[in-house]
């Protein structure tokens, strides 16, 4: 996801000046002390020590319907009300409480109060009053939440016709970033870790897969049932149900799918999931959670992958291309140490989880592919980055690691290439600063050892270093000049400073020698026709076309010769090579391929390749055309994407202002809530979305 709803920022933190902040209680059952603006609940008064799930799935309403159980323990005295966070999407049927029996009489239930309240335009606050028999300090009590939930953000009903296989529906949920609370009541920051188990009920022929371990399946009942032993937070509970099917790739992992999908998902993969795991584990210490499957998801799932402990999320889209499945696994498995076993304790400070990941992720792919694939892949995107920052401008404050958001606006907003790759460069000052690599991969694995299971904040993560490096604390290099951790942390802009990557000069050679002859003034023919396409990786096509697309636009001469040149060759190239092509096209208003972009639109409904395209056609003057196609396709677009491009659409409209649109309707509604934010002219695909 990128290009975001850019909310007014502020600063006011300060860094390595306050006691640390990691949560408290030992293996994550404690509560960070840190306010999270993203959450209507009471976290800090209560322990969540375990939630339970118990679900039926009705693909003709689209509803779940079902109860949770809540283990609760009250830390703060006097506490009288608990709130959770809730949607407008999510009905509340009942809710109620066992009552501890005295005397020795049974325990009994008892009915509780309870009002949902507006929070934000993502949800609402269920205020639950407690009696006072319930609330006795440190001693556990549990309650009960009927419910039922329809398609709010978390959720993901598909139609057959939306599915690979186009044979029978299916669902999905994606928390990230404070999407669960339409899944389920809950505290949805990821503050608050806890273990929880669910019971799932679905109708024949579906399979049902949960971020979790499965402990028992009744094929009679048609039961599922899912444990999760080490505590996590809301935004990792995911569920798919529908037609999936299972083929090992290693010891401890597997891949599902959907049938059609499944034999070129497994010939992509093959036997690299367990080498990519071994590596990190050499790298980061054990794998904690067990099992490393990956579903692949049909191209109406929002993002490109979802670190889901136990069970990535993908999309089949990404298939297309060995080399950005590559990454994008591995980032994945990086997430299971940085995000999944130690997090980031507020949404304010993403870059923890994303940027470590990133780093991790390029230590792992440097171990297994060599520092010059590294190097380029790093190029790659921080070619995106700046490219970023030309756009939003060097002040943007959503360029900071560190950011203050207003009340009410989303966390997803800021999802962006700084928490990625700006995150990137400062862990990779951090491991310059030490001296020896491999003394920081030790450094990583004593931090994933101390908080474990639990939720961080800067001022962990940098004491930490400083305490590991005793030598670096007496030099003062949190406040070397110029390159301070506060400025890192508060400062606008690009990263301070960026790792060497000379290293990858054998393969951005080349590229950049390209660029350098097609943007002369008189293009050599003869030197151009000696680099071929066809023997590049796909990083360095997509860089070269990333930096075609960065002077576009292009005179007529050059775009002619650009499309006689590699037209026909892209084609046959993957997904990712082809829409760069096409975005340069589109971009230069280049006539003769523009039926190379309908056929393209035609195949791909997956909003990482549609959105982008439909941003700059109607940009430009192709908004007529971007109209046409969208009316052949819009059939076979979920139906948020399809509000997303209405959106786009009716929006870039050159129509008088009270007018209609010529082209087309407005859309009934604005955008849905489960619509990401809409991605202006920075592509999905340049942010590796783990969430």
């Amino acid at each position: 996801m990128a290009d975001f709803q850019r909310p007014t920022l502020c600063c006011c933190r300060k860094v390595l000046t306050v006691p640390s902040k990691s949560c408290e209680g030992g293996r994550g059952m404690g509560h960070c002390h840190r306010v999270d603006i993203a959450s209507a609940s009471n976290f800090h008064s209560f322990k969540l020590r375990h939630f339970h799930l118990d679900l039926r799935l009705n693909f003709a309403l689209k509803e779940m319907t079902g109860w949770q159980v809540l283990e609760l323990v009250p830390v703060q005295p006097g506490v009288q009300t608990l709130v959770l966070d809730t949607h407008p999407s999510l009905l509340i049927h009942s809710i109620d409480c066992k009552v501890p029996g005295t005397a020795g009489a049974p325990d009994t239930s008892l009915s509780l109060t309870y009002r949902v309240d507006p929070f934000t335009d993502y949800g609402s606050s269920l205020n639950i009053s407690l009696p006072a028999a319930v609330i006795r300090p440190h001693r556990a009590f549990q309650i009960t939440i009927r419910y039922t939930t329809t398609d709010g953000p978390a959720i993901w009903w598909l139609d057959a016709e939306l599915t690979c296989g186009q044979t029978r529906p299916l669902v999905f949920t994606q928390g990230h970033s404070v999407c669960n609370r339409s899944f389920f009541p809950c505290f949805d920051t990821p503050a608050v870790k806890s273990t929880y188990s669910a019971t799932v009920r679905v109708p024949e022929g579906v399979t049902v897969l949960m971020s979790a371990s499965r402990s028992a399946y009744s094929k009679r009942d048609r039961v599922f049932q899912f444990s999760m032993e080490f505590p996590v937070p809301a935004y990792l509970v995911a569920l798919v149900a529908g037609d999936l099917q299972p083929a090992d790739i290693g010891p401890r992992s597997r891949v599902w799918a959907e049938p059609c999908v499944l034999t070129c998902a497994v010939s992509k993969l093959g036997g690299s999931v367990e080498r990519w795991l071994g590596v990190a584990e050499g790298l980061f210490g054990p794998y904690v959670w067990g099992r490393y499957d990956i579903v692949f998801l049909p191209p109406s799932f929002p993002i490109v992958a979802m670190e889901n402990p136990c069970l990535t999320f993908i999309i089949s889209s990404i298939l297309e291309s060995r080399e950005f499945l590559l990454i994008d696994v591995i980032h994945e498995i990086a997430h299971g140490w940085f995000g999944n076993a130690v997090t980031n304790a507020t949404w304010e400070e993403m870059w923890l989880s994303e940027g470590l990941a990133t780093y991790a992720q390029r230590r792992i792919t440097t171990e297994a592919y060599g520092e010059a694939f590294t190097c380029l892949e790093t190029v790659f995107r921080l070619d995106a980055l700046h490219r970023q920052m030309r756009l939003l401008g060097d002040n943007n404050p959503v360029s900071k690691l560190q950011v203050k958001f207003e009340p009410g606006v989303n966390p997803s907003s800021l999802m962006n290439l700084f928490t990625y790759e700006k995150g990137f460069c400062f862990v990779s000052y951090l491991s310059q600063l030490c001296g020896d690599i491999k003394r920081f991969d030790s450094f990583l694995r004593a931090y994933i050892e101390q908080f474990k299971f639990s939720s961080v904040v800067a001022q962990d993560l940098l004491e930490f270093f400083l305490g590991f490096f005793p030598e670096l604390k007496e030099s003062c290099v949190s406040q070397k000049e110029g390159l301070e951790f506060e400025r890192w942390l508060n400062g606008w802009g690009p990263p301070l400073c960026e790792p060497d990557l000379s290293a990858g000069g054998v393969l951005t050679g080349p590229v950049q020698r390209l660029c350098e002859l097609w943007g002369s003034d008189t293009p050599d023919s003869q030197a151009i026709a000696t680099f071929d396409l066809t023997s590049w990786s796909t990083f360095q096509t997509v860089l070269f076309l990333d930096r075609l697309l960065d002077r576009s636009p292009l005179p007529h001469e050059v775009m002619s010769r650009l499309s006689c040149c590699y037209s026909a060759l892209l084609d046959g190239m993957n997904a990712e090579v082809q829409i760069r092509w096409l975005q340069i096209v589109v971009r230069n208003s280049f006539y003769p391929d523009l039926p190379r972009v309908r056929n393209f639109l035609h195949k791909h409904t997956s909003r990482m390749y549609t959105v982008p395209l439909y941003e700059d056609l109607c940009s430009g003057v192709l908004k007529y055309f971007a109209v046409e196609v969208f009316y052949q396709t819009q059939s076979r677009l979920h139906p948020n994407l399809r509000r997303t491009l209405q959106q786009i659409l009716y929006q870039t409209s050159a129509v008088p202002t009270g007018t209609a649109s010529p082209l087309l309707p407005p859309p009934a509604t604005a955008p849905a809530p489960t619509d990401p934010p809409t991605p202006g002219t920075i592509a999905l695909r340049d942010v590796n979305v783990s969430a």
